[in-house]
């Protein structure tokens, strides 16, 4: 199903990415040569692919008299976003690149009326200056990965570098295909510290991915503390696969991690998996169970052999409680119960657990996503359902999620064998799994969200997201090569137009990202169907 692998590469900047010459056939089979330093980068060899460009005029250089500018009725968000950009800027550049409210050019941030949406925005280049407009400050945020896409690679380095800083002279206007965009990175398999979750927010960032979707409690760890229930992070989460010590997130730590994200413009996701997957929550406290014994701590890697006592009123004060809890801390929409390989509960109990549960959902503010096999039981008005099937998944199993989103259940869309971020690329592939099949970069981005699901209407698609389980993730090295180059693939299903999408000219703008990753020190896997740039 849809378990195994993480991913936490660390990018803290990139979203710039080098844009090479112009079409796919300027790259020869194995490798593409890089363009000249004095050359900016073309303004269509972004990823993801804006949804307007017109380039046109001469460019526009930073020197050491650049100034980031913002207006003088510009709110902290703004000049927060300015000053996240000024900071990109200052090591690779050496220039101060002070913030003002004063003069003309240079780099302005400006918040304006228009059509742009709560995430769209405009970059203008021209040779007195760059000016990014949006309507909201996540817009503005967005503009800026895109404009660090259009400086060299180096501007990415934390040490100076000889430049030129030039900007391609033209207009991007630019805002998503779809509002949600996500990622989900699974810390109960092997858990990641606070630290190395905020490497991979700054990644998905890079790419204007808006959701982070955090897997906290499986069969093999609980990861987040619950005041009213403590044993389920000192001892459910003092474990993970192979048997090391695992970890859980203090309140303090969780609430650290929402707001880095939340200045990134990411929206934390936290997910309680049940029914199944729910055997650190038995083996914590012994009353959850049927039988009144408690099981002994897991650190395999099956699935399905696990599940809460749905005929017990204690699981519904412990599903209210962690619900509460976690809600409390949560300031995004959404919280994700799960719902997946619960094999160890009848159907009958399933559709009884998600009918209790559901409700306690909306009790506590929050909106209800649950992966897909939800649809099973009556998704709460409003719900969304976390397709992880395949292209081969039965036509009855996907006619029940297409029922359901006919009937109003919105999608977001995680094929299996597209977006697992944790399948192996290739036989050979040191890290993840297979049981989804192998999954080269081409295959991750080579589909159609608004015409994926048989029978699905495209108005039911919310989004994407790409999982990454970790059964075979340690390190946040092992997270970067896992996501890395797919991640920006399904980041540009996710934000760019239907009609931009296409593999010859993706695997282009995809080559240009590898020198900004390099710059960045990320680790990814250089698959032999992208024309790497060499030298």
């Amino acid at each position: 199903m849809r378990r195994h692998h993480s991913t936490t590469p660390r990018l803290t900047r990139v979203l710039g990415s080098l844009l090479l010459v112009a079409a796919a056939g300027a790259f020869s089979v194995g490798a593409a040569p890089a363009p000249r330093a004095a050359e900016p980068a073309p303004l269509d060899r972004v990823v993801p692919a804006p949804a307007s460009v017109e380039p046109g005029g001469a460019p526009y250089r930073i020197t050491a008299a650049t100034r980031v500018r913002v207006d003088g009725a510009a709110g902290f968000s703004v000049r927060r976003v300015a000053a996240y950009l000024a900071g990109i800027l200052r090591p690779s550049t050496g220039y101060r690149l002070p913030l003002t409210e004063q003069g003309e050019g240079g780099i302005r941030l400006r918040l304006a009326k228009g059509s742009f949406g709560p995430e769209g925005y405009r970059l203008n280049s021209a040779p007195d200056g760059v000016t990014i407009t949006a309507s909201a400050p996540a817009g503005l945020f967005h503009g800026v990965q895109t404009l660090r896409q259009l400086l060299p690679a180096a501007v990415e380095r934390g040490t100076v570098q000889p430049g030129p800083w030039t900007v391609a002279g033209g207009t991007i206007e630019d805002h998503p295909r779809y509002a949600y965009r996500g990622a989900m990175l699974d810390v109960s398999r092997h858990f990641f510290t606070v630290g190395q979750v905020k490497r991979y927010i700054d990644q998905l960032a890079l790419y204007k991915i808006n959701e982070l979707h955090l897997h906290l409690s499986d069969d093999q760890g609980w990861r987040i503390a619950v005041d009213s229930w403590p044993r389920l992070a000192s001892y459910g989460g003092s474990t993970e696969v192979g048997g090391g010590a695992g970890g859980h997130y203090t309140k303090a730590d969780y609430r650290e991690i929402v707001r880095y994200a939340a200045t990134r413009y990411v929206e934390l996701v936290p997910e309680i998996d049940m029914p199944g997957h729910t055997n650190a929550a038995l083996a914590s406290y012994a009353r959850l169970n049927c039988d009144g014994t408690a099981p002994p701590l897991y650190t395999g890697t099956q699935v399905g052999f696990s599940s809460l006592c749905v005929n017990k009123p204690v699981t519904y004060d412990f599903v209210d409680d962690v619900i509460r809890e976690l809600a409390a801390l949560t300031p995004g929409r959404y919280l994700h119960i799960g719902g997946d390989e619960a094999h160890s509960t009848s159907h009958a109990d399933y559709v009884t657990f998600m009918d209790r549960v559901q409700p306690l959902v909306a009790k506590y503010g929050k909106t209800v996503i649950g992966w897909h096999q939800l649809t099973g039981a009556t998704p709460a008005k409003g719900a969304l359902a976390q397709y992880w099937g395949l292209d081969g998944t039965g036509a009855a199993e996907k006619e029940q999620v297409a029922a359901a989103a006919r009937n109003g259940t919105g999608l977001v869309l995680s094929p299996a064998d597209r977006v697992y971020l944790d399948m192996k690329y290739t036989k050979d592939t040191p890290l993840g799994l297979s049981w989804a099949g192998l999954v080269e970069v081409k295959r991750s981005y080579d589909w159609d969200p608004g015409t994926y699901l048989p029978g699905a209407p495209a108005s039911a698609v919310r989004g994407v997201e790409a999982p990454l389980w970790s059964e075979t993730l340690t390190r946040s090295s092992d997270i970067e090569y896992m996501a890395f180059p797919r991640l920006p693939g399904v980041a540009e299903l996710g934000w760019s137009p239907a009609a931009t999408h296409g593999w010859d000219a993706y695997k282009v703008r995809l080559a240009a990202q590898g020198p900004r990753w390099d710059a960045l020190g990320i680790t990814y896997y250089r698959s032999p169907q992208v024309p790497w740039p060499t030298g």
